[in-house]
């Protein structure tokens, strides 16, 4: 969690808002590739793409 906290703080920081969707949008692929590994979620994530 401190991570996170540190993350926000630099983009703040920096007004490096610009990265928050680039990063929000890798989270989510990450999430899909997570739910494909071997799910019944599968056939419908691989529908997506």
């Amino acid at each position: 969690m401190s991570f996170l906290i540190e993350l926000w703080a630099f983009l703040r920081s920096r007004k490096k808002y610009w990265l928050l969707p680039v990063l929000i949008m890798m989270v989510v692929l990450g999430g899909l590739v997570v739910l494909s590994q071997g799910s019944a979620v599968a056939p419908f994530i691989y529908t997506l793409f």
